[in-house]
């Protein structure tokens, strides 16, 4: 019997070291549902609800990221450090895992008769039958990805708790301060937000935050392997061409806009460097080629001893591969993507790229425009500045 005891002594240890790990947070939790758009627009509310995290001096429960698939009528979540790795967010503020938190915290610090819903006023059901007049609700589980997502991890709402007038602006204003005195962390252990706290685009001042966001190893090998086995040796452009029939639809909303999506990280947060034109969202197939061939021979004589050699393509739809290839036929440059779509991979790959052109509304340019930012690597944007102004700014140049 003494390998039992011995089998029993290191289930003990490790039962000991997981409780060690998980200890509760006196200062609060905060959660919320990152239920707005697609990955692009998840990552920037990622870092404002960080921030958010931070000056509230609450632990974030980090959230899965929330995906939809063609078929599907409810979203799948995947755990946030499928794709990231958790403990490189720790260096700026403590966060845990929703399922870390759901398995072996919320019992004592969320009790299921204790779960409230947070939500700046009174949310609508698609239900109208749920709607009562009397009884506001933040109906936090109404519709998709709402439902799906809290349904992963077991969660229901008893109550809802409208927080208006207070906003997530922590970075411009003392807000934070009056998050802490309304709601003290011993009556309110947990904020659970219908939406996360955070604005979109994400703020001039959270861009730097990118920094705590690391490749998970699968991902981070992924890229370094298709780079190194597919592409030929040589610097290599990164490009993402975003033309789905959702984004022209998208694109049709610029002649009545002063900002979309993304646009702030090419036109400045107040338009300080330009206002809006369609270009920006949805270049030509020929200023895509000008542009890339412009940029491949600009490489060239500023960087001769290291030319371009491929060009990596990531898109929601044409990757233009037989249009770029015929057109870089002389250069002697190859054009590839991934033989089977992922865009977390492509993600990866275009943030190792030597150079990068982006979409300036695009979210998902962003996100690989502020990682190659935090390594100090080149981006660039479709079409911006136009290209009028680029061609009167090479002429007064040459004056």
């Amino acid at each position: 019997m003494q390998w039992l005891k011995i089998l029993i002594y290191f289930i003990s240890i490790i039962i000991l070291n997981t409780n060690a790990k998980f200890v509760r947070d006196p200062n609060g939790y905060i959660a919320y549902c990152p239920c707005m758009g697609r990955f692009g627009n998840q990552a920037d509310h990622f870092l404002g609800s960080l921030a958010f995290a931070q000056a509230l001096n609450r632990t974030l429960i980090l959230p899965p990221w929330v995906e939809y698939r063609k078929g599907e009528m409810r979203s799948r979540q995947v755990s946030f450090d499928t794709y990231f790795e958790v403990e490189p967010l720790m260096q700026f503020h403590r966060v845990i895992l929703m399922s870390d938190f759901m398995d072996h915290l919320a019992d004592e610090v969320w009790p299921a008769k204790e779960r409230i819903s947070f939500c700046y006023m009174e949310r609508k059901s698609l239900q109208q039958e749920k709607n009562n007049p009397d009884s506001p609700n933040c109906h936090a589980k109404d519709g998709n990805p709402f439902g799906p997502f809290w349904d992963t991890y077991n969660i229901d709402f008893v109550g809802s708790e409208f927080y208006g007038p207070l906003h997530f602006d922590v970075r411009h204003s003392s807000i934070a301060a009056k998050w802490q005195e309304n709601y003290k962390p011993h009556k309110w252990p947990v904020l659970a937000y219908t939406g996360a706290p955070a604005s979109f685009p994400v703020q001039l001042e959270n861009r730097e935050l990118q920094k705590y966001l690391k490749w998970s190893p699968k991902y981070r090998e992924a890229a370094r392997e298709f780079i190194r086995t597919v592409l030929p040796r040589g610097a290599f452009i990164g490009l993402h061409l975003r033309n789905g029939i959702d984004w022209v639809r998208a694109c049709e909303h610029i002649k009545d806009s002063q900002q979309l999506f993304a646009s702030p990280q090419c036109l400045g947060y107040k338009n300080e460097r330009g206002e809006l034109y369609q270009e920006l969202c949805m270049p030509t197939k020929e200023a895509i080629i000008r542009q890339l061939k412009r940029t491949i021979k600009n490489v060239r004589q500023l960087q001769p001893k290291n030319e371009v050699k491929s060009v990596f393509v990531a898109s929601d739809a044409n990757h233009m591969i037989a249009e770029l290839t015929n057109a870089l036929a002389r250069m002697d440059i190859s054009v590839h993507k991934l033989q089977e779509d992922d865009p977390y991979v492509d993600l990866a790959i275009l943030g190792q790229s030597n150079h990068f052109i982006g979409n300036c509304i695009s979210s998902y340019s962003a996100f690989v425009k502020r990682e190659r930012d935090t390594h100090g690597f080149p981006s660039y944007f479709w079409s911006f500045p136009k290209e009028k102004e680029r061609q009167q700014t090479k002429a007064h140049e040459e004056l």
